[in-house]
C-alpha cells in the first residue's frame, strides 16, 4: 500500500458504466477491442492520503477490485448513491472485519443508509444475526456538512442524477464526481482549485441523467483544474485510443488501475 503520508493518491478501480466494458452480447468495436483499456469494470475508485484507505462506491465488482489491487486493509467505504452498480459488493468487506477485527465503517446519506439497511443488506441489520455476515458502522452525512475521517476532511458535493441528487466528493485537491448530469454553481465554489477533478463523460450523445463528452468538457473547462480524469465511460463513447486524441492537453481518460498522485 501507499505510504508516503503527505501525498494523496487516487486509484480508479473501475472506470465503466453501469453494465461494465465489454457490454454482455455486444460485438461493437469498443466491447470486441483487444485494447486492455478499453476493458472496463464498474465504477468506484480508492483514496490513499494520511495513512489511511478509502474507497468510493463498492459495486458488483468490488471483490476482483481489491484483489487486483492487493489491497490488504480497508478503512471506509463511501456511497456516492444507491443504485446497485455502486453499493452490489458491500458484502465483501467480510474479509475485512476478519483481517481488521472490526466493523467497516461507512458513510453515507440518509436515503443511500435505507436502501443498505432496509433493502440490499437488510439480513446485516435483522434481529436475529446469522453467522458470518458482513459488519459495518453506518456513519451518517447530514445534508452537504463536511466530515471527517480521523484527520482527512471530507467535502460533499451535491449533484443531480437527472431528478435524484446525489454526492460527488472533495478531498484535498482531489475532486470526484460520477453519475452527474448538473451541477449548480453554488456546488461548483466547492470543486474551483481542485488540482484534480473526476468527471463522468458517458458518451458523445446528450443522456438524460449523465454528462455527455462536451458537457463534462465544458464543466472542466469552467472549473480549470490542472488535471481532469473522464471516468463512468460507456461503449458508446468510443476506444480509448480513438478519443484520447480528441482531449484537450490536459484531459485523460481515466482507464482500470491507474494511480495518479497530487
Amino acid at each position: 500500500m501507499y505510504e508516503n503520508l503527505f501525498v494523496l493518491k487516487i486509484t480508479f478501480l473501475g472506470t465503466g458504466t453501469s453494465q461494465g466494458l465489454p457490454v454482455i452480447g455486444c460485438k461493437c468495436d469498443v466491447c470486441t477491442s483487444e485494447d486492455p483499456l478499453d476493458k472496463r469494470l464498474r465504477c468506484s475508485a480508492m483514496i490513499e492520503y494520511k495513512g489511511k484507505t478509502l474507497v468510493i462506491d463498492s459495486g458488483p465488482d468490488f471483490r476482483q477490485q481489491m484483489l487486483r489491487e492487493k489491497v490488504e486493509r480497508l478503512d471506509a467505504v463511501i456511497f456516492t448513491h444507491e443504485h446497485k452498480d455502486h453499493i452490489a459488493g458491500l458484502d465483501d468487506i467480510r474479509s475485512y472485519n476478519w483481517i481488521q477485527q472490526k466493523p467497516m465503517d461507512v458513510y453515507a446519506d440518509e436515503r443511500v443508509q435505507e436502501a443498505i439497511t432496509r433493502r440490499e443488506y437488510a439480513y446485516v441489520f435483522e434481529d436475529k444475526l446469522y453467522p458470518g455476515i458482513p459488519k459495518m458502522n453506518l456513519h451518517l452525512i447530514e445534508g452537504n456538512k463536511n466530515f471527517f475521517i480521523d484527520d482527512i476532511e471530507i467535502i460533499p458535493i451535491r449533484v443531480l442524477h437527472y431528478q435524484l441528487p446525489i454526492f460527488g466528493y472533495r478531498i484535498h485537491d482531489l475532486t470526484y464526481i460520477v453519475d452527474a448530469s448538473f451541477i449548480s454553481d453554488e456546488e461548483k465554489e466547492k470543486i474551483k482549485g481542485s488540482e484534480i477533478l473526476v468527471l463522468n463523460a458517458l458518451r458523445k450523445k446528450k443522456h438524460i441523467s449523465h454528462f455527455c463528452l462536451d458537457e463534462a468538457l465544458e464543466v472542466i473547462s469552467e472549473m480549470k483544474p490542472r488535471k481532469a480524469y473522464l471516468t463512468h465511460l460507456s461503449h458508446m463513447l468510443g476506444r480509448h485510443q480513438d478519443i484520447q486524441k480528441e482531449l484537450p492537453e490536459n484531459v485523460f481518460l481515466a482507464y482500470d488501475g491507474l494511480s495518479v498522485s497530487i
